[in-house]
């Protein structure tokens, strides 16, 4: 395969962006795996634990961007205990030691401290880029650091972090000379703001493009910050509430028309619904809108402004919209390509939650729809049968019925057919979340069709070991699997170990699963690190082959079990 020289390589491998691809590029020969070990500068891994932070510094040693994954993803639902793991500071302190030159780190479900943060503003001189989500540990203490210290940074992004913030002056670290900011996220930050430093950085930072600001933030000061920043192409509000009479909303309103590159709107945390006509102007140009955190925002008043939205591709939003608010989005909304509704009621029963209805009406208006993430009271098998053919080109489809085990209201019969046409329908499907009362019949559909999935959740779903075989022996690019509160135990497990070796994780949660199970599928396969979660910190005593255990987590990993495991996490 020697046909260029290395030089000539490296520059086609430039041109090389995936992941995926840049992997199998290095497979090819032990050339190319040359070329390809100097001339990567971006990795991805999604489990921490999978690699050392030395090795994956030998194998890439001119690293620039990293993006690691720690917790499992049902942390997100609770599921994984708080103190689990996931620390990067061994990562941070490992590529410090080394010299690499890192400019972009990527953090999802992970334990970030103050310290970490302190050394990653002192360690790496021409770091730009911090992107931080669903991550724990650290203050705004840590975020001055990074201001202070990191002189080229040009991207700051904090996403459903939980940040202690008590003095709120974090803000006014950035030092004068900063001019660089690209883009600012501080939303899920619940403290107060130092809002005069707020609107000196945003003044200097002339090539800011996206500002996401956090609930401290009144509309008396949006206003300033708009006339500073016109250029915004993202906006994220913070408290959106005022006199429409008043002189502050009237500026307010000819500010915002005067922002018109704006195309992604989110945040209203607090709202006056007498406040919305102030962003009708902008919102024929909008494409992305997230609602998801504006409560305020309902019935009429809600309809009218998703409709004046009519180039929308993304659109978050509350339950509350209902089943009507989701027909006028089917109805004007064409260009949508991915909808999220989330739960304003995680019960259930509020007036407001969506059904079926609401669903077919956006599949059968919105035929470029490829992405869902749908909570809802009910569902039926028609109802997914019709979804399923007008929206063929689905590759996310995720369904949460907040009733667990509920079957199809009107024949009383499971979903399993309903889903079976999505995924025999949707070829393209990547990723799928099943809801509802299913049996082993929608896991043989899924091992038929789903072809191309790589992540499948399951919960309250399925009659016995055969479902779980089913997707294991069909769903051939299957990277991650996750079930909760399921009929699924050993011979499941058992079955075909050798399945786990392509797999990146799988995740068994109050399932059928024994002890002696796993003792079995760890002396099998030495190469996967087979942790047993307890929370009730038992493990220790459990001598019981035959007895259940409470969690399992199984993932391959290179430098075998890792040692910061807190007590209550058991590797086999």
């Amino acid at each position: 395969m020697n046909y260029f020289p290395e030089e000539v390589l490296e520059h086609v491998f430039d041109f090389v962006t995936s992941h995926r691809d840049r992997n199998a590029v290095s497979l090819v020969c032990k050339s190319w795996y040359r070329v390809e070990r100097f001339s990567r500068e971006r990795v991805f891994i999604g489990n921490c634990y999978a690699i050392s932070p030395e090795r994956t510094i030998d194998r890439f040693p001119r690293l620039r961007s990293l993006t690691l994954k720690g917790k499992p993803h049902f942390a997100d639902f609770n599921l994984v205990p708080h103190d689990w793991g996931g620390f990067v500071y061994p990562w941070i302190e490992a590529m410090a030691k080394s010299g690499v030159n890192l400019e972009e780190l990527r953090l999802k479900r992970m334990v970030v401290s103050d310290e970490g943060l302190e050394l990653l503003s002192r360690s790496f001189v021409h770091f730009k880029s911090l992107v931080l989500i669903s991550c724990e540990g650290f203050t705004t203490d840590g975020l001055a650091a990074i201001a202070s210290n990191c002189r080229y940074l040009k991207e700051l992004d904090l996403q459903e972090n939980d940040i202690e913030d008590d003095r709120g002056q974090w803000l006014s670290c950035f030092p004068d000379s900063c001019t660089s900011l690209v883009s600012l996220n501080f939303a899920c930050l619940k403290g107060k703001v130092n809002l005069v430093a707020l609107e000196r950085l945003v003044s200097r930072c002339r090539n800011l493009v996206s500002l996401r600001l956090n609930q401290a933030v009144p509309i008396d000061n949006l206003h300033k910050i708009l006339a500073q920043a016109p250029q915004l192409v993202d906006l994220g509000t913070g408290a959106f509430v005022n006199d429409p009479a008043s002189e502050t909303y009237q500026k307010l309103r000819g500010t915002i028309q005067n922002c018109t590159s704006i195309r992604s709107l989110s945040g209203f945390f607090e709202v006056s619904s007498r406040c919305l006509p102030a962003i009708y102007l902008i919102c024929l140009n909008l494409t992305s809108l997230n609602l998801s955190y504006a409560p305020g925002i309902q019935g009429s008043k809600l309809v009218k402004l998703v409709c004046r939205c009519r180039q929308l591709q993304r659109l978050w939003i509350l339950d509350c919209i209902g089943d009507k608010g989701l027909g006028a989005v089917a109805s004007t909304c064409k260009e949508l390509q991915e909808l999220r509704v989330f739960p304003s009621d995680l019960q259930g029963v509020g007036h407001g939650a969506v059904t079926e209805q609401g669903l077919v009406a956006v599949s059968e208006g919105c035929p470029k729809l490829h992405s869902l993430l749908y909570f809802c009271q009910q569902m039926t098998n028609a109802a997914l049968i019709t979804v399923a053919k007008n929206c063929p080109n689905f590759t996310r489809f995720r369904l949460c019925i907040l009733h667990p085990n509920k079957p199809d209201p009107v024949t009383m019969q499971p979903l399993d057919e309903g889903f079976g046409a999505i995924v025999q329908s949707c070829r393209g499907l990547r990723r799928l979340s099943l809801s509802g009362l299913l049996t082993d019949q929608v896991f043989l559909y899924i091992g038929m069709y789903a072809e191309q999935l790589e992540m499948l959740s399951v919960a309250f779903a399925g009659d016995s070991d055969e479902g779980m075989l089913y997707v294991l022996n069909g769903c051939k690019k299957l990277k991650k699997l996750e079930i909760r509160d399921s009929h699924f135990g050993n011979v499941a497990l058992l079955t075909d170990v050798g399945k786990y070796e392509t797999m990146r994780s799988l995740w068994m949660s109050s399932c059928e699963v024994t002890l002696g199970g796993c003792k079995a599928l760890a002396k099998k396969m030495p190469r996967l690190n087979v942790e047993i979660i307890n929370e009730s910190d038992q493990t220790q005593h459990i001598t019981d082959d035959r007895q259940t255990v409470e969690k399992m987590y199984l993932y391959r990993s290179l430098v075998g079990p890792r040692k910061d495991a807190p007590d209550f996490v058991w590797t086999l």
